[in-house]
């Protein structure tokens, strides 16, 4: 045990438990600590992990010179000054997605990990799923040709929240994995939203991305919906991919079809050509995401070496996500990168 990473969790609610039976089954790491505003709930949560003791006060876990970095499964809006806190205190730091709630903030906590020497990283899980993994080597070795858009669908009925709107709370993780993909920002965002159940708190968003080359990225997300969807598609000239989290059978399915223009269309002399084969789903092992990510963190830690989820990963989608709400608070305008 000597020789292990002592994490602090901070957060025991919806998210805070993955996190610690996740560090908990670390060879290389100790879960020491379950920190919460709420003492009982890090209590009920400590009864499961003998060695970790349950604290109420933050400033406790980030003064003990034992702790080396923390993991923060707060709500969003205070993912901010609780990084900052603990990267001042010169701990290495784990926080949730998003990064924080404005670009400002987020290069404000990269530049700060940087400048402390400090791990960063950001909770974008679906950047540790082997499926996104697959997806993006496919993409990546041009084996789908020309990628001409894609779209994701992220839709369930609750988790219902009143702090944050669908677009901070559930859209990170296709923003993240869209532009993990494509491995470019987006020249502009537009997105549009309505309030359903709490005034001013959108349920339901629907996002557009337009990226270089003409590439475009739509992402609907909402917390009111009759069924759970977590399916994206990446539609190409050569072949298209579908990316489904909910299938187990197949998470990933490579259509081999596809449409592309034969000919100079500069001159109109040209065709269409359409193909129709075959569906391919390829043999994937999967390993839970989430271990993937806190495995991650703790070799990050050990090793020195840039996490793959840094503070400019996390700062990125702070980017979009502000030009999205941007956009939602002027009635679907697009708005410039």
């Amino acid at each position: 045990m000597a020789d292990r990473t002592n994490i602090a969790l901070i957060g025991c609610g919806y998210w805070g438990p993955n996190l610690a039976r996740n560090f908990n089954q670390l060879k290389t790491a100790r879960l020491a600590a379950l920190c919460d505003a709420d003492i009982a709930r890090a209590r009920e949560l400590a009864v499961f992990y003998a060695q970790a003791q349950a604290v109420a006060n933050v400033d406790a876990v980030l003064a003990d010179p034992a702790i080396d970095g923390v993991a923060i499964a707060t709500p969003a809006r205070t993912h901010y000054a609780l990084a900052k806190q603990a990267l001042l205190a010169g701990k290495h730091v784990l926080v949730e997605k998003p990064l924080a709630m404005s670009s400002a903030e987020a290069a404000e906590l990269a530049e700060l990990a940087t400048a402390r020497g400090r791990t960063l990283m950001v909770g974008h899980t679906f950047e540790y799923n082997p499926a996104v993994w697959k997806m993006k080597e496919l993409v990546a070795a041009g084996q789908i040709g020309q990628v001409y858009y894609i779209y994701a669908n992220r839709v369930n009925l609750g988790r219902v929240q009143s702090d944050i709107n669908a677009l901070w709370s559930i859209a990170p993780h296709d923003v993240s994995i869209v532009l993990h993909l494509l491995e470019t920002m987006p020249l502009e965002v537009s997105a549009r939203g309505a309030s359903y159940l709490h005034n001013g708190v959108e349920d339901v968003i629907f996002m557009v991305m337009t990226f270089p080359g003409g590439i475009m990225a739509h992402v609907h997300a909402s917390w009111l919906d009759p069924g759970k969807v977590r399916r994206m598609t990446v539609v190409g000239s050569d072949k298209m991919i579908v990316y489904d989290d909910v299938d187990n059978e197949g998470k990933i399915k490579i259509y081999d079809k596809g449409a592309y223009r034969k000919g100079d269309p500069n001159y109109g002399e040209y065709q269409v050509r359409v193909h129709s084969g075959d569906i391919h789903i390829p043999k994937i092992d999967m390993t839970e995401p989430l271990a993937n990510e806190c495995a991650h963190f703790v070799d990050c830690i050990r090793s020195g070496k840039p996490p793959r989820t840094d503070g400019a990963n996390g700062l990125r989608t702070v980017r979009v996500l502000e030009a999205a709400q941007h956009s939602l608070e002027r009635n679907g305008e697009a708005v410039r990168l």
